[in-house]
């Protein structure tokens, strides 16, 4: 016991330092244990923490739910895309898969089997316009309908046939891929034409490739259809793709072992390979790990047959090559393509050395078009001043498809069935609408080209107008969308001049009968009844003899459209007529009422208007007041006109002379004539009628002079002178515009003297001279060129002379 060290002595004995060591030892042993394992984790689930690249779509025809796959790729349902076809899960058949890939993927797992009644099914994928894809589908069988009979049908793209689908092993995996550069904002790929067996699919993948990858100067009229693409040299049967390949190219090893698929290979080939990096950023970018891998002819020759998928035809051919093999002292690797029947492939030397200096560098030679036959057999042999011989890390072989245009309709017919998208699965066929078998509510003509000719959509619970579409479709023949809720106006549908069968009928269409229906030449059936047409059937269309229904329109009218035009014609003339007979009698009966209602013209002659006595004069004196009809004293008019000096014009009644009065007005005094004799109850009556007539476009007349026997009238100067002088003259333009005034104010005045002196008669005129111009250049009508009836005819005046002196007539000429 006194041999134990006691624990006290123990710990006392260690140093700080080493005690603080053993102290933190489980700690630093926890910590590399939680090291050691992130780096575990991090090893184990590489693919998963790769994020799948952008664009990519991956569908798992069948599959019920989404999910994201080993390599980082995430898997869609197809439920969304299609709705025809039948999901079938392809675990419990008993045909297993024969690749360990396979094994493991679950999107084979499943499949989207359809009926084999003729009609395509297709899936619209979306792109973006102008833009390049890879697309891929793939097919395994695994006897999913324990049939004997193996599955053939075709696969299209669009109206394109892609490729045949022929299965001759239900364990193997058939795929199809191409380079398509999208022509619009959706791919059809449909399958359809089922020989045997029912079309089936298990994938489609859709990945977008970056910049002139793969592109072509036919690419807008063909797509380019894969037929092989071989990793040489590869360590293992399975393939190279994501995300070793970030476009998900799918690199197949050159040791699977099938028929007619890399055999005669030439002796003393054998594989090369590097861990070290290779420079492969060139036009189609293989990856990395594929330009690690090669075969070496080393006695000179690299020989190999393999049969190309979808030839004889033209192809798009590249090889890979890269100097991967390391060598102590510098030799040289140059060699040349030998192909059965193309001479001219040979021409070529292949110096990797030369093309791709520094070793580990990508060299790309290849054909942009190659005419290649189904069994290619190929030789790379070495040149004789080659110290190596040929090499190959991979190739890619395409074959051009040329793209058909399909239907000319399937535009108009695609936004057709889009109106209706959610209707029915009718209205999501997909793929072109004619071929390769139409939508089946869709007849087409093949001759000369493919056009929808009659479109059945009876009882689809069709809503909305009448698709405006129809209107494209100019080789329609039939229209059938009775029995469905549509809406207003029947379309202008003329320009399908094939028409011969329509059925509107059982909707509620508005709006008139349109006229065309009649001029189309082929019609023989149109059926218009229940619907709620109004107006007028077209006469020529009920004298065509076809089959009309229009019935249960309330109101839509069998009469005579034209007729009824010719009533309305006739009633409305018939209505003008009546309202200017009845304003006729209307103004005959006001003029004899007139007329009844005037005085006797012997009383009007015998009884003046009684007047006033002049002050200093013995003139009549006005009936209005004393400033608007001045009695003047011929003195003052001598002194005003200066002893009737200034004459400014004259008359058939006498001359006119300009005066100025004291207080600075203007005035235009009328002298009478020798020869223009009037007596003094007329010219009572002229002044007392003068004063009675008052108007912005009459000459205001101001007073009277009645001494010596001398009858003299004043009016106020017009400062700018006549009508005549300024329609002749020649200082001043008078535009349309003042024409047009000028006659509109000088019928007023002439108006104004028409209704004032309406009961008597006149025989004088208005001519232009006796317009006057005020100073705003506006006409005003005066009376100095009127002449009495007597001293034109010499004759006694009649009992009405006493009106002649103030009557302007109304019909006042003004032409110019």
């Amino acid at each position: 016991m006194a041999a134990e060290t006691p624990p006290t002595q123990h710990r006392s004995s260690c140093s700080s330092s080493s005690c603080y060591l053993h102290r933190r030892l489980p700690l630093l042993h926890l910590a590399l244990l939680h090291i050691i394992f992130f780096f575990f984790l991090c090893s184990s689930f590489p693919a998963v923490s790769r994020a799948q690249m952008p664009g990519f779509l991956s569908i798992d025809c069948g599959g019920g739910a989404n999910y994201t796959d080993a390599r980082g790729l995430r898997w869609t349902s197809d439920a969304a895309l299609i709705a025809t076809g039948t999901p079938i899960s392809t675990l419990n058949t008993s045909t297993s898969t024969s690749t360990q890939e396979q094994e493991q993927e679950t999107q084979y797992t499943t499949l989207r089997a359809f009926p084999s009644d003729g009609a395509k099914h297709c899936y619209a994928l979306p792109v973006a316009t102008r833009a390049r894809y890879l697309l891929r589908a793939t097919f395994l069988y695994a006897g999913f309908d324990g049939d004997d009979a193996f599955p053939e049908f075709d696969l299209y793209l669009g109206a394109t046939r892609w490729s045949p689908i022929v299965v001759y092993d239900g364990a193997r995996l058939v795929t199809r891929e191409a380079v398509v550069l999208a022509q619009s904002a959706s791919i059809s790929v449909c399958l359809s034409n089922a020989t045997t067996g029912r079309p089936f699919i298990s994938t489609l993948e859709l990945r977008p490739l970056n910049g002139s990858l793969y592109r072509t100067d036919a690419e807008a009229r063909a797509f380019l259809a894969l037929a092989a693409r071989i990793n040489f040299g590869a360590p293992s049967p399975d393939p190279v793709r994501y995300p070793d390949d970030p476009y998900d190219r799918i690199w197949e090893s050159d040791m699977v072992r099938r028929a007619n698929y890399l055999v005669d290979a030439a002796p003393g080939t054998v594989n090369v390979s590097t861990d070290k990096p290779v420079f492969v950023a060139t036009s189609e970018r293989p990856p990395e790990k594929v330009m690690q891998t090669a075969v070496v002819g080393t006695l000179g020759e690299l020989t190999y047959r393999l049969n190309l998928n979808g030839f004889p035809g033209d192809g798009w051919a590249f090889s890979y090559f890269a100097e991967i093999e390391e060598s102590v002292v510098p030799e040289t690797r140059k060699f040349k393509l030998f192909i059965p029947g193309l001479p001219d492939v040979s021409k070529a030397t292949v110096d990797v050395g030369e093309n791709a200096p520094g070793k580990l560098r990508l060299y790309q030679p290849g054909y942009y078009n190659v005419s290649l036959p189904f069994v290619l057999s190929f030789a790379f042999r070495k040149t004789n001043d080659s110290s190596r011989g040929p090499i190959l890390n991979a190739f890619e072989i395409y074959k051009y498809v040329a793209i058909e245009p399909g239907s000319p309709d399937a535009l108009a017919m695609a936004s057709l069935a889009s109106r209706y998208s959610s209707f029915g699965d009718w209205a999501n066929e997909g793929g072109d609408p004619c071929w390769p078998s139409p939508w089946s509510w869709v007849r087409c003509s093949s001759e000369p080209q493919l056009r929808v000719v009659s479109i059945n959509l009876s009882g689809k619970n069709l809503t909305g107008s009448i698709p405006p579409e129809l209107v494209a479709l100019s080789f329609l023949a039939e229209i059938r969308l009775d029995d469905n809720m549509l809406t207003g106006p029947i379309p202008d549908l003329a320009a399908s001049s094939n028409l011969s069968i329509i059925h509107f009928e059982n909707n509620q269409l508005t709006g008139s009968v349109p006229s065309y229906l009649s001029s189309l030449p082929k019609l023989t059936e149109l059926y218009l009844q229940n619907n709620k047409l109004s107006g007028y059937i077209p006469k020529a269309l009920k004298s065509r003899g076809i089959v009309f229904s229009y019935a249960g329109n309330m109101d839509l009218k069998a009469g005579n459209q034209e007729k009824h035009h010719l009533i309305i014609i006739i009633s409305a003339l018939l209505g003008v007529s009546l309202l200017l007979a009845v304003s006729l009698c209307c103004y005959v009966l006001t003029r004899k009422a007139n007329k009844k209602n005037s005085p006797p013209e012997d009383d009007l002659t015998k009884a003046p208007p009684p007047a006033h006595k002049l002050q200093k004069s013995d003139a009549p004196s006005c009936e209005i007041a004393t400033e608007t009809c001045h009695p003047f004293r011929l003195c003052d008019l001598e002194e005003a006109t200066k002893n009737f000096e200034n004459r400014i014009g004259s008359g058939g009644f006498g001359i006119v002379y300009y005066g100025k009065l004291p207080d600075g007005r203007e005035i235009a005094v009328k002298v009478p004539t020798n020869d223009s004799y009037q007596g003094k109850k007329q010219f009572t009556n002229e002044v007392s009628l003068l004063s009675r007539i008052h108007h912005r476009n009459l000459v205001a007349f101001l007073g009277y002079c009645h001494e010596d026997g001398r009858n003299i009238l004043v009016y106020e100067f017009m400062m700018n002178g006549t009508l005549k002088e300024h329609l002749h003259g020649r200082d001043k333009h008078i535009s349309w515009i003042q024409r047009l005034e000028i006659a509109e104010d000088s019928a007023k005045g002439s108006s104004t003297c028409t209704a004032d002196a309406r009961r008597r008669s006149s025989t004088g005129t208005s001519r232009r001279a006796t317009s006057c111009w005020t100073s705003r250049c506006g006409p005003r009508c005066r009376t100095l060129g009127c002449r009495s009836w007597s001293q034109r005819n010499h004759t006694r005046p009649p009992t009405s002379v006493a009106r002649l002196a103030t009557w302007i007539h109304s019909t006042t000429s003004l032409s110019s």
